[in-house]
């Protein structure tokens, strides 16, 4: 009998070959509360130190369909489902990549993101929709980034992060047993070129490290 089909294969792109663009993209995830957003800014701000242009940007966008989204978030997304809500990132997320995302890296800019199409997978895919069709719907029109970082952080420390900074604590899909389903995507990722790391980990060592695996790319820049 042959072995069942991966749900999330690796992807078909090797990055050590030419390069797509002359820019680097890096795409931080993680589940709530990891501390993205503070490593996308920590990030940006010393490799533009450096002398390096960066773009950094997040989803869902400010974008129309982004709006949306946020919207909809606010009410607890009881008026749409799961299929509704991930047709309304996938519209969001191609506007993105040719407004910003595409010009950046063609322009040799790091474009840095707070989070992608894998929190898609993850955050739909904890609500029934099936992982690897979302990944696979979206490599029709969504490029993988050069680095992939994920932060890692146990729920429990993840609920107190998020009730300690929103005066309105964690929304009915910030619960224990949905946030467990997402983190559970996020462990079964795979990519070519991967950094998994302790959210727990202080802002500087975090990207120091994430400096660190970018270094081949930094030393080409001279």
């Amino acid at each position: 009998m042959s072995p069942p089909p991966e749900s999330n294969p690796p992807s078909q792109k090797h990055l050590d070959e030419t390069p797509r663009w002359l820019g680097y993209f890096v795409v931080v995830e993680g589940i709530d509360g990891t501390g993205k957003s503070t490593l996308v800014g920590g990030l940006a701000e010393s490799l533009r130190g450096r002398g390096i242009a960066c773009v950094t940007s997040g989803e869902p966008t400010d974008g129309p369909h982004g709006r949306k989204i946020r919207e909809l978030a606010k009410s607890g997304r009881y008026d749409v489902s799961p299929e509704d809500e991930l047709a309304l990132f996938i519209e969001d997320r191609k506007e993105h990549l040719q407004r910003l995302i595409k010009p950046g890296l063609g322009e040799g800019k790091v474009v840095i993101l707070d989070r992608y199409f894998y929190s898609s997978m993850a955050y739909q895919g904890a609500r029934g929709l099936d992982p690897a069709v979302i990944r696979a719907r979206h490599l029709e029109f969504a490029p993988e980034p050069d680095l992939l970082v994920i932060l890692e952080l146990d729920v429990e420390q993840s609920l107190e992060r998020i009730h300690a900074s929103r005066k309105g604590g964690a929304d009915e899909f910030e619960g224990r047993e949905y946030l467990g389903r997402v983190a559970a995507v996020f462990d079964d990722l795979v990519h070519p070129n991967l950094l998994r790391l302790d959210a727990g980990l202080s802002p500087e060592d975090l990207v120091g490290r994430v400096v660190e695996a970018m270094g081949p790319w930094l030393e080409d820049r001279g």
